[in-house]
């Protein structure tokens, strides 16, 4: 397994080692002895799968504490633009985003920590999402930046994605005070 530190400090792309031959391919999604280095001891506890069809955009969402969560994310099949954005108010990339690309293809992964949004552009027609989270759905603590904020400056490679009613009307960044 190959672990790379992304420029936002926290952020980690995780790619699986692979072992293929002609019957198809083998890898470990998680490995609890391989991914402590780098989860703080997180352990999780609620798995997630969505299924998107190409130009759906989901996010950017989070919960807020004591029920924020990390993510291990993956695609499954397809691909998707991958987006992180740093709520964590004392970091030095507080505000900043980061874009990634996973596929099915290259079976890479994103370790989200707790303390920042995220979201999603699926790139394909059925694209299979999946994630791990170290804390458990609670919609009470749910939160949406809007997607599409100016000040975030976020290329989305798209100009009108498929989004739903709730994250249409996220919250813009200048309006947002970070529990984080």
């Amino acid at each position: 397994m190959e672990i790379e530190e992304k420029k936002i400090k926290g952020i980690f792309e995780v790619f699986p080692k692979v072992f293929e031959d002609n019957r198809g391919f083998f890898l470990e999604t998680y490995n609890e002895k391989r991914y402590i280095q780098f989860l703080n001891n997180g352990s999780f506890v609620q798995d997630n799968f969505s299924a998107s069809n190409k130009g759906v955009l989901r996010g950017l969402h989070f919960q807020t504490p004591p029920n924020s969560q990390g993510k291990l994310v993956q695609v499954i099949a397809g691909s998707v633009l991958d987006v992180v954005l740093d709520l964590r108010k004392n970091s030095t990339t507080y505000g900043q985003h980061l874009k990634v690309i996973l596929s099915a293809q290259k079976r890479n992964q994103l370790w989200i920590p707790e303390g920042f949004a995220h979201g999603f552009l699926a790139l394909e027609d059925n694209t299979i999402f999946s994630y791990k989270c170290t804390n458990y759905y609670n919609p009470q603590s749910e939160e949406t930046i809007l997607w599409n904020d100016r000040s975030l400056n976020i290329d989305w490679q798209i100009k009108n994605p498929i989004i739903s009613p709730k994250d249409k009307e996220g919250v813009l960044f200048e309006d947002f005070y970070s529990p984080f």
